[in-house]
């Protein structure tokens, strides 16, 4: 199989969907924005030298000033140890090889560098996949690759380790958004540069008659809970950490090189596994 056959992404296409957002739709990345500011507040330490990968330059931009920002290449313009804060911004979800993303992102830290992600997950848009599956099968007799798969965040914190990043964490944020309808909801996913850019994508259009049943079946099975006249979609955000590798840093202890019981600590008798088996023998 060569490289070209396992794309995900047509980068073309998903240029020409981001060059067509729009700033007021944006609002995701605002509250990916502020929950990054809120970690690296906790983090209680001061970045000079940080680097912003993204699709969206100018968003992120405003958001960190002076800030390097790179696009999300497949080869990512950094400078091998120059930052010590590296953001993956709303765009790994997109990238044909994450891990190279974050392997990429690890070598152009500092050592001690904190890298911060920030994507789409598995559960985003599960309602649009599920109508939208439903509705072609009924219609067509057929599903053609219509909404982005994406990582689930057991798999998005496995890659944090295979990159080569060191104290990795992982969390998720689900967020429910409520629209008017099927139409709006698409509309707003275009305004948001989030158009389908699959390279295995349908380059036809949606044929109306799908588009008609989907709206109806979405609208049947996933009112909003405040108003039944309007639809829910969920967006789920992952948002990843790690270091990168340093002496300076925690380090799991040996087994069987603690210098104290735990049983002393808890202020209790210690029992053998041998004697708790004979007790439940008797």
């Amino acid at each position: 199989m060569t490289r070209e056959t396992r794309r995900l992404t047509d980068r073309d296409r998903l240029e020409q969907s981001r060059r067509r957002a729009r700033a007021d739709a944006l609002f995701l990345h605002g509250y990916a924005a502020d929950q990054l500011e809120e970690r690296l507040e906790e983090v209680n330490r001061t970045f000079t030298a940080i680097a912003v990968v993204t699709g969206h330059p100018e968003f992120w931009s405003a958001r960190f000033p002076g800030a390097t920002i790179v696009a999300d290449d497949e080869v990512l313009a950094l400078e091998r140890g120059r930052h010590d804060l590296v953001i993956h911004a709303m765009a790994l979800h997109w990238a044909d090889d994450p891990v190279g993303q974050m392997a990429q992102c690890r070598l152009a830290l500092q050592p001690d560098g904190l890298f911060l992600g920030v994507c789409f997950g598995g559960q985003t848009l599960s309602e649009l996949r599920s109508v939208l599956a439903h509705a072609e099968s009924i219609v067509s007799g057929g599903i053609a690759p219509r909404v982005l798969p994406m990582a689930e965040i057991r798999d998005l914190g496995g890659l944090i380790q295979r990159a080569g990043l060191a104290l990795p964490v992982a969390d998720t944020d689900p967020i429910k958004v409520d629209y008017a309808d099927l139409a709006a909801l698409v509309r707003d996913l275009r305004h948001m540069g989030e158009g389908n850019a699959m390279a295995a994508r349908d380059p036809r259009p949606l044929p109306r008659a799908v588009l008609r049943q989907a709206a109806q079946t979405y609208a049947a099975s996933f009112p909003a809970s405040d108003d039944a006249d309007r639809i829910v979609a969920t967006f789920e955000l992952v948002f990843l950490s790690g270091w990168a590798p340093d002496e300076s840093q925690q380090k799991p202890l040996r087994p069987g090189s603690a210098k104290a019981r735990l049983a002393d600590v808890l202020g209790t008798d210690e029992t053998s596994l041998r004697d708790d088996s004979r007790r439940s023998g008797d």
